[in-house]
């Protein structure tokens, strides 16, 4: 019943508070404006990040109880400084402008740096020949937790090029994460991804194609950033063998599609943060898909890893 309660109520705050917030950006003029990428037909408010950063939080608070303080304000401060240097990102474009990727980058780093010390991070795993628990060297740690936070946090963000496409994929990878957690008897890191899940259906009422409204890079990065914390807190927390495919799984088609993204940028002499239509919906709308057959096959190929995941999980339980 907890479970229920508090996606209620993050998806409830998130589908109450959207109106407002669009009737918000309509007047500050804060949308996002077609263009030669963007081929949606109307300027479309850029406010969807902070219903989910408020309807994410205010459950959270209320439903999350932990002894360690420090943990849950590490959270909060960090995902701030997500959402706020991506509004910033957000203003910039809505006044067909770019945003200097330097700031972005420190602010990206110091959230998961704060969120390392803050104790979630990556401590070890399990030898499957041994089962002696490996733990790595503090430097270790602390590169692949942050490579971890920045590397889902980015994906994510990459992967919102159409109507529900981000979010959608966030949400199959929050319930896989709930799933999970069930599984392995981590109440908290359940409660965390059923929260965020609630948020993100509050969301794609909204969002769904024809989007009234877009995430922007306040709410893409917002959700890659709770994503990433809610695997290092949760499933690469057991960390058995078995567990650490488990958010590499779920989060597939977004990780391995824009690694590919990356190497073709890299091989063509482009800045691996320049802009263009690398990204698998992009291929496939070029080969005359239309936008909800694209969001359902990739949707399909995203559920189809994360129900691959939780068998592995069972099987190994």
């Amino acid at each position: 019943m907890d479970y229920i309660l508090a996606m209620v109520v993050s998806l409830s705050i998130a589908l109450i508070i959207m109106p407002f917030l669009m009737k918000l950006a309509n007047k500050l003029h804060f949308t996002d404006k077609p263009n030669k990428r963007k081929q949606h037909k109307a300027p479309t408010p850029l406010c969807g990040g902070i219903a989910l950063y408020i309807g994410f939080f205010i459950s959270y608070f209320i439903f999350y109880k932990d002894d360690d303080m420090k943990k849950q304000l590490a959270i909060f401060v960090a995902a701030t400084m997500i959402v706020l240097i991506g509004l910033i990102d957000d203003w910039y474009k809505s006044k067909g402008k770019e945003f200097a990727i330097f700031p972005r980058l420190v602010i990206q780093l110091l959230s998961a740096i704060l969120v390392f010390k803050a104790g979630i991070f990556f401590r070890g795993f399990t030898n499957p020949f041994t089962n002696s628990y490996i733990e790595l060297n503090s430097t270790i740690q602390f590169i692949l937790t942050i490579t971890w936070i920045f590397g889902v946090t980015t994906v994510i963000n990459w992967s919102d090029g159409m109507d529900g496409l981000a979010g959608g994929l966030s949400l199959i990878s929050a319930i896989t994460f709930f799933l999970a957690a069930l599984i392995l008897d981590q109440g908290k890191s359940a409660l965390l991804s059923i929260i965020l899940g609630g948020t993100i259906l509050g969301f794609l009422y909204y969002n769904k194609f024809p989007a009234k409204v877009f995430m922007g890079d306040s709410g893409a990065n917002f959700l890659g950033f709770i994503l990433s914390i809610t695997a290092l807190d949760g499933a690469f927390k057991q960390a058995t063998v078995m567990s650490l495919f488990i958010p590499i799984l779920a989060l597939a088609v977004p990780i391995f599609d824009n690694l590919f993204v990356i190497f073709k940028r890299f091989s063509e002499g482009k800045p691996v943060y320049q802009a263009d239509r690398s990204q698998i919906h992009f291929r496939l709308e070029e080969k005359g898909f239309t936008t909800v057959q694209v969001i359902n096959y990739i949707m399909l190929i995203s559920l189809t890893f994360s129900i691959f995941s939780i068998i592995l999980l069972l099987v190994k339980q």
